[in-house]
């Protein structure tokens, strides 16, 4: 994962959620609804305006911190930690804090007008006030400063120790579930009014989720899952939860104020969450991860161990000794007058030569694929000759331009009207049909059927191949071919209609 995509990211996520603000900012003013901010100034008996006292000082605030996110995190800090121009960009930080201090300040002094009255002078309220703003905008600072020296470091660790493209993937996708998460829940608490304490409580809860499962899965149980135990992993995250209490309460006492009930909140919501929804979770992802990639390390073995062997089985068959013993056969045959015999012979030898070479390629010209069903029904033609009870009709055309077919796809269709067809006992025929027209092929078989004895072995079995010829229509034909398949007590019949 590059920083510069996940740059991106941040940026379309924080300007999305601060649309979603300004929206929700611009639909509570309408409706008159400031979460009963107005009722103190009732109380108070101060004026009150739902656009100056309400809309304009929050939107303010809400510019302020989105502009200041783009600011730290798309150009100071990035700049600082590669130590460019460090002065430079140590001032503009300066000058950043003073103006967001000065702008929360002049946007408090809008929203709790009605606090003057706590207050012995109106020096003394504008003292304080700012001072709230400052160390708002201090804290602001900190916050994004941390997150964005966080994300570098993640993005180095990435970079530098998975090596491994499916590693970053997972890691990239990890992240950006995570981030999609703390999004939506942010969009949750955004949309119903919830304080701006609940939202912060969130976002420090679940990106310390999302840290403790990186580390977890990516660097804590690759190196100790052979050696650790659930309770000693789930130790370690208790250990890792609590050093996070530190910083965390640090934040969420500059945003909730400094009382003990701070760092109580922290604790109650952020230790539940990551021990007992957290470290399940990574020990489970992991855990089932590596048992993933353990079969799929067993079926490549075994794939390969295959390969092996069918490559070994393959150099012991010499294709030419083959050709050249066939050949001699066939002059064998023709010397001793065996004519019928040298035919098989030579037909046998094309389809051998067909399987070997033609087979192994993606598509072959159609004009192939039908020499080969000519080689086959001859072959079987002279089995069935001396047979006058068998017939055999094929109109098969001869004539074909350029098109081509995926190889040994119609062969099935033949072999199962041949194995399930004939009777040497009883009158059977096969009448096969074979016609193209305007790039599309029209392939009609049928043949006779005949009950089966008992004892026979092709009683319950279905034709050669048709379910394996189904299924290389379904993938390799999709939306292109047209399949029927009838069968009568006294015939069987299959229909092909497919575009070329």
């Amino acid at each position: 994962m590059k920083l510069k995509d996940l740059q991106k990211g941040e940026f379309w996520i924080a300007t999305i959620l601060f649309f979603i603000v300004i929206v929700t900012l611009i639909f509570n003013t309408s409706n008159h609804n400031d979460n009963g901010n107005h009722f103190a100034f009732i109380r108070s008996k101060i004026s009150y305006s739902y656009f100056y006292n309400y809309f304009l000082p929050n939107f303010l605030k809400t510019s302020s911190i989105y502009f200041s996110f783009l600011v730290l995190n798309f150009i100071a800090i990035p700049a600082i930690l590669k130590q460019h121009r460090t002065v430079l960009y140590y001032l503009l930080i300066v000058l950043l804090v003073a103006a967001v201090g000065i702008i929360m300040g002049i946007c408090k002094t809008y929203i709790n007008t009605y606090e003057f009255e706590n207050y012995k002078t109106l020096q003394q309220a504008y003292n304080r006030m700012f001072f709230d703003g400052f160390g708002y905008a201090l804290w602001l600072v900190i916050a994004i400063s941390v997150y964005c020296s966080f994300k570098t470091y993640l993005v180095y660790l990435i970079e530098t120790r998975l090596n491994g493209s499916k590693e970053r993937s997972l890691i990239k996708t990890d992240l950006m579930v995570g981030i999609a998460f703390w999004l939506a829940g942010l969009i949750l608490w955004v949309t119903t009014n919830s304080s701006d304490q609940i939202c912060m409580l969130w976002s420090l809860v679940l990106g310390a989720a999302i840290g403790i499962f990186i580390y977890s899965v990516y660097y804590l149980l690759p190196q100790k899952y052979q050696h650790i135990k659930f309770i000693n992993f789930f130790v370690q995250i208790l250990s890792i939860s609590l050093l996070l209490v530190i910083p965390m309460s640090f934040i969420a006492l500059l945003s909730f104020g400094a009382n003990a009930e701070t760092i109580f909140i922290v604790l109650l919501f952020h230790l539940p969450a990551q021990l007992f929804v957290t470290a399940p979770l990574a020990w489970f992802l992991y855990k089932n991860r590596l048992q993933q990639n353990k079969e799929i390390t067993s079926l490549k073995t075994e794939l390969g161990k295959s390969d092996a062997n069918l490559n070994f089985l393959k150099s012991q068959i010499n294709p030419h000794f083959l050709f050249n013993a066939l050949n001699t056969l066939y002059g064998t045959a023709l010397q001793e007058n065996a004519e019928r015999t040298g035919e098989g012979i030579q037909k046998l030898g094309d389809m051998m030569r067909f399987m070997l070479h033609e087979n192994t390629q993606d598509k072959i010209a159609l004009i192939r694929e039908v020499d080969y069903l000519n080689n086959y029904i001859a072959l079987q033609k002279l089995r069935t000759s001396q047979s006058a009870d068998i017939k055999i009709e094929t109109v098969i055309e001869d004539q074909f331009n350029h098109e081509q077919i995926t190889p040994m796809l119609l062969i099935p269709f033949i072999e199962n009207a041949f194995k399930h067809g004939i009777s040497l006992r009883q009158p059977s025929y096969i009448k096969i049909v074979l016609q193209t027209k305007d790039n599309t092929l029209f392939f009609d078989v049928s043949n006779s059927t005949y009950a089966k004895n008992d004892n026979d072995p092709e009683k319950l079995k279905s034709g050669i191949g048709l379910e394996n010829v189904k299924q290389r229509l379904k993938l390799l034909y999709p939306e292109q071919h047209e399949l029927i398949v009838r069968e009568t007590v006294n015939e069987f019949f299959v229909h092909l209609t497919l575009q070329l």
